[in-house]
């Protein structure tokens, strides 16, 4: 990542290579937590490191 604290969704699915719809759907679940600044849905930076963290640990469990 490149120090911002705030990321757009487009950002996120460069970042974690994941199409928009399941950027989205990780949202809604509450896996990937974000927030609202007008009508511009944001991810911050500690969402993502803490959805990469989530991730691992699903993928330990296998």
């Amino acid at each position: 990542m490149d120090g911002r604290q705030l990321y757009r969704v487009a950002d996120v699915m460069h970042l974690l290579s994941m199409s928009r719809s399941v950027i989205y759907e990780q949202i809604r679940s509450g896996r990937l937590r974000s927030v609202k600044q007008g009508r511009t849905r944001l991810i911050p930076a500690s969402a993502i490191t803490d959805y990469i963290t989530l991730l691992e640990q699903e993928a330990r469990k296998l």
